[in-house]
């Protein structure tokens, strides 16, 4: 069968990940002179990428955010409604 695939220590991930970005080449130079795969440093830069961009960033996020605000408002608003309701139902008794 094929070999299991070694296990990188967190250190030489991010040493990986900063050679990437300080040399500016591409995946598969860092990964030759690093001696492990290129698309195991792909996977990492993305990763490293991702856990340092903005939620603001993401457009699934700022959309799921929208429908949860949207979803509060509403509910807030149906809330709002009933001590009107009965604020107007109790003054037409009274009148």
């Amino acid at each position: 069968m094929g070999h299991p695939s070694p296990k990188y220590s967190a250190e030489s991930r991010q040493q990986a990940v900063r050679l990437y970005r300080e040399r500016g080449g591409t995946c598969a130079e860092i990964a030759r002179e690093l001696g492990c795969d290129a698309g195991s440093i792909s996977d990492r830069v993305k990763r490293a990428d991702a856990a340092q961009a903005s939620p603001e960033d993401n457009p699934f996020e700022v959309a799921e955010e929208n429908r949860r605000l949207r979803r509060e408002v509403e509910r807030l608003r149906r809330e709002n409604e009933i001590p009107l309701k009965a604020s107007a139902l109790f003054a037409g008794r009274w009148l």
